[in-house]
């Protein structure tokens, strides 16, 4: 039998998710969820802590949209688990099934129909005035930005250990492939197909005549420094942390772990990108 762990968006109610738990179940498999996802659709019982969430699980299954899968990757990079996504949402780049496919979908994976795709994650390391070095990583971007509003924020970056601008800006984001369909396409980004391995350094609104949009290995380290007067925010795929002081680093480069989705080889990247662009009727 397999363990199966489900990360559930949080405006879903029992009725959503009772019937792929319940089929599980009912096969002999075991399920369990987050504590507060299993609060929420009333199954106490299938809770587990987040710290222990992914243990000895075979699948984790996102329900909800690309915040969730987000999520769910987070919690399932730390056992290198697979990750499946039904899509409930209205972009859902990150899922691979809709709703009223994820019965399908499970049956596919117990029977071994399926494959996995890799997924580059950034390994973040942030270096605090007062000595503490803390440690995480993102699937889709790390934002170092301004934290006042009408204000800039000043930074210097080094690529590899050496000086390359300082941008005084809104921000600068660094990304993944993956998320080149999300915050640096918004701000002018190239899109990159999913499974290449790149960093994505992107400015926001710079105030500098060079706002372009840069490509670079995976490898490359970045290292972004609060140059002051003001603090700067920081937020890895949209979770906000702990604001950073004058002289305060973020140093990013390619994670070692990456995270893995499944797919059944039906879901091709171009054709969603042209659904989800609007592009099919041009």
């Amino acid at each position: 039998m397999s363990s199966f762990g489900f990360v559930l968006h949080e405006k879903l109610v029992p009725e959503d998710v009772a019937g792929p738990i319940e089929w599980l179940i009912d096969r002999g498999h075991q399920v369990s969820l987050p504590e507060p996802d299993a609060t929420r659709v009333e199954r106490p019982d299938l809770g587990v802590d987040d710290d222990d969430f992914a243990v000895g699980l075979d699948l984790v299954v996102a329900m909800g949209g690309d915040g969730t899968m987000l999520r769910a990757a987070d919690l399932a990079v730390r056992e290198q688990l697979p990750v499946l996504g039904a899509n409930l949402g209205t972009l859902g780049y990150l899922t691979e099934v809709d709703s009223d496919g994820i019965s399908m979908a499970l049956k596919r994976f117990l029977s071994g129909a399926y494959r996995i795709e890799e997924r580059m994650r950034l390994d973040v390391v942030v270096k605090r005035l007062d000595g503490r070095t803390e440690h995480s990583s993102a699937l889709n971007e790390v934002v170092v930005e301004k934290s006042a509003p009408g204000h800039t924020v000043r930074l210097d970056v080094e690529l590899d250990g050496n000086h390359f601008t300082s941008w005084v800006a809104d921000g600068l984001i660094l990304g993944t492939p993956t998320g080149s369909t999300a915050y640096s396409f918004s701000v002018g980004g190239p899109i990159v197909d999913p499974v290449h391995r790149a960093v994505i350094m992107a400015p926001v609104a710079p105030h500098m005549l060079f706002d372009r949009t840069m490509v670079l290995r995976p490898d490359c380290e970045v290292k972004v420094v609060v140059a002051g007067p003001r603090d700067g925010g920081l937020s890895l795929d949209g979770r906000p942390k702990e604001p950073l002081r004058p002289g305060e680093i973020v140093l990013c480069t390619a994670a070692e772990r990456s995270s893995l989705f499944v797919t059944f080889g039906d879901r091709d990247f171009h054709k969603v990108l042209r659904d989800k662009l609007g592009l099919w009727n041009r």
